[in-house]
């Protein structure tokens, strides 16, 4: 084991344990639930049980996997919120994609403006636009 100061500290946190299971109906995704545990194994009824949901599109880029929690008390409104919460995450990822593509066009670099060779920017002319 080393002793280098400059690793960090790592530590498991026994006061914030889940045990997790998984349900997949092997079409439409996953539904994962936490359930919170004390350090011995047995059921935290004074923490809340947690759901998320995976799933993955098929798009004209690739495969896209969305990953979403749920705010619900049960598995059974965690199999009924599930088509919508995955509605929500595909706006969100379009919206992020939008939002990227934006700051990647404000990054856009002109030629010639503002370089130190005498406004051409040693590109020898021809206004091409370098991305």
């Amino acid at each position: 084991m080393s002793n280098d100061p400059n690793l960090p500290e790592i530590s498991f946190d026994g006061a914030n344990l889940y045990r997790e299971e998984l349900f997949t109906d092997r079409t439409a995704g996953t539904i994962r639930r936490l359930s919170p545990i004390t350090t011995d194994g047995h059921a935290d009824p004074s923490r809340k049980v947690l759901f998320s949901g995976q799933t993955q599109l098929l798009t004209p880029g690739g495969v896209l996997p969305l990953g979403f929690e749920m705010e619900v008390e049960t598995l059974a409104e965690a199999i009924a919120q599930f088509p919508q919460a995955v509605r929500g995450a595909l706006e969100q990822a379009i919206e992020e994609a939008r939002e990227m593509r934006r700051e990647q066009q404000s990054r856009i670099v002109v030629p010639g403006a503002g370089g130190d060779m005498g406004g051409m920017g040693g590109m020898g002319g021809g206004g091409r636009i370098k991305l």
